[in-house]
């Protein structure tokens, strides 16, 4: 009768094994989303540092375009205020205000002096630079939460994330058409 008590007592620590590996593996896909968002919000912070300086080097040319002025402002200022705000709320903002900068650069053809002015060029360059570490930033994100809520809904770690409350993660999904739209590009 010793030997059942020694063979129920290693299944039950290889179980608590097997749990605490999964639940780690559930805490590790979590914390690597988290550190992708974070990724994502370090460059739209950068981004909405750009755009000031973007502004300003172009209002000197295009002293009639006011309203696109006005609706970046107004963009970034929604942006910035999304911060925090949740993965949905924040890329519906951002998404918006990815639809008026590319509105700013198609308006830009129209001043050639613009074009060829070396702080413009420079400010383009970040902003170019800034949009595909978005876009890399954003594609890693997503990766990150489909690999953490297949875990979370896959067997047998779905029973562990269900008994520890793990959520599934929310996708960062461009919801704009402005920003779904292929940018013309001309030269």
């Amino acid at each position: 009768m010793a030997w059942y008590f020694w063979v129920i007592i290693v299944v039950v620590i290889l179980m608590a094994f097997f749990v605490l590996g999964l639940y780690n593996g559930l805490i590790r896909l979590r914390n690597q989303m988290k550190n992708a968002w974070a990724q994502i919000d370090v460059q739209l912070k950068r981004r909405h540092d750009l755009i000031p300086n973007l502004v300003e080097t172009t209002k000197g040319y295009m002293t009639h375009e006011r309203e696109t002025f006005e609706s970046i402002t107004n963009a970034r200022n929604l942006a910035q205020s999304a911060v925090g705000q949740g993965v949905g709320a924040q890329s519906k903002a951002e998404g918006e205000l990815s639809g008026v900068l590319s509105k700013l650069l198609m308006v830009v053809e129209n001043y050639p002096d613009l074009k060829a002015n070396t702080n413009f060029l420079a400010l383009q360059e970040e902003l170019s630079s800034t949009e595909n570490k978005i876009s890399l930033s954003r594609q890693y994100y997503n990766d990150s939460v489909m690999h953490f809520n297949n875990k979370i809904q896959m067997f047998p770690s779905n029973v562990i994330a269900g008994m520890f409350g793990f959520k599934t993660g929310e996708f960062f999904e461009v919801e704009s058409a402005a920003e779904r739209a292929v940018p013309k590009v001309s030269f």
